[in-house]
């Protein structure tokens, strides 16, 4: 059986999205990465993201660097539903799924990602 992590790699964005939505609603959760100011966010040219992992090894391994000090943390999906989405998309934050090392990754919105999430629940 191989790592996983290995095979993830080389996965396409729109790969890594279709696990990270499988995963979250598997476990019932989706992991972000917290410093002292709270969710850890990334900027792309456009938009402000809240990055979001599949599990806490993933948020681990993303934790280094000048995001070493971050602490990964999960988050029920109830509360994401009944709370994030609704927060992210009134702060217009958008949902940097899953980012690799080389922090690449699709960016889709708050209302997608619950979308996404509550399809996958309902096969």
């Amino acid at each position: 059986m191989s790592d996983p992590q290995d095979n993830i790699t080389h996965f396409t964005p729109e790969q890594r999205l279709s696990y990270l939505v499988k995963e979250c609603v598997s476990n019932k959760q989706v992991w972000i990465l917290t410093d002292q100011d709270g969710c850890v966010m990334l900027n792309t040219e456009d938009e402000d993201c809240t990055p979001v992992w599949p599990s806490e090894a993933f948020a681990q391994a993303w934790a280094t660097g000048e995001w070493s000090e971050c602490e990964p943390k999960a988050i029920d999906l109830k509360t994401w539903h009944s709370r994030w989405t609704h927060g992210l998309e009134d702060d217009d934050v958008a949902i940097a799924v899953f980012p690799s090392e080389n922090e690449e990754g699709l960016v889709i919105s708050a209302q997608e990602f619950d979308f996404e999430l509550k399809t996958k629940a309902k096969k």
